[in-house]
């Protein structure tokens, strides 16, 4: 999946001119933590965020009222981060989770020829990979230990369509405890997957998950 098919394109923005109090105003608002910050040309310059609102903010121990006003009045120049991360609509989504993690931010304005297209944000990451894998539909989950094989996929998917089961999503990871093998996860379309998990074990196949001791069928 690439970056444009899940980017949101409707993008607040404010210029550097504009005032913490502007920010403050459009996040409370519309419920949003980031925004971009964009010259007169539309160039992405900076982000403004929530969290850097609130290390700017005078300690509330502070009286003065003309010192909390000029604060309010401050340009969002004086706080946003200069020159932020980017990227692109034709990105892939695993490589901008990596940039995520790496960099550890919380969004990423989407440019495409110069210009702001779209923007990314953790929330955005997250809710993309529940939506991927299933989680958020009625289901059970399976894991299933296999040899590190070409056709083993297939070969584990078999026991699925003879039951007639649709299977939601599958994930593989590494055996941490052997590298020739790997780990198949299965989110399945059943409340009900102990038959299932039966004809996998006949087939050879070691289920990892459920293995509830003195499980029956």
């Amino acid at each position: 999946m690439i970056v444009e098919q899940m980017m949101k394109k409707n993008v607040l923005t404010l210029q550097p001119s504009n005032t913490i109090k502007d920010a403050i105003t459009i996040l409370d608002k519309n419920r949003i933590r980031h925004i971009p910050i964009t010259n007169e040309i539309g160039t992405v310059i900076g982000i403004v965020t929530d969290r850097d609102i609130k290390k700017a903010t005078p300690s509330l121990l502070m009286k003065d009222q003309d010192q909390q006003h000029n604060f309010l009045d401050t340009e969002i120049v004086e706080i946003m981060t200069k020159n932020p991360m980017i990227g692109h609509p034709l990105d892939f989504v695993e490589e901008v989770a990596i940039i995520f993690y790496e960099q550890k931010i919380g969004c990423l304005p989407i440019v495409s020829g110069g210009q702001l297209v779209g923007i990314v944000t953790e929330t955005d990451l997250l809710y993309k990979y529940i939506e991927l894998t299933g989680a958020h539909q009625p289901g059970s989950h399976i894991e299933v230990r296999v040899p590190n094989r070409a056709g083993v996929l297939f070969e584990v998917s078999k026991v699925f369509y003879e039951h007639k089961i649709n299977v939601l999503s599958v994930l593989v990871y590494p055996d941490s405890q052997n590298d020739d093998n790997k780990i198949l996860v299965f989110r399945v379309k059943t409340m009900n997957p102990l038959r299932i998990i039966e004809d996998l074990r006949k087939e050879g196949f070691d289920v990892l998950w459920p293995n509830i001791p003195g499980m029956t069928i």
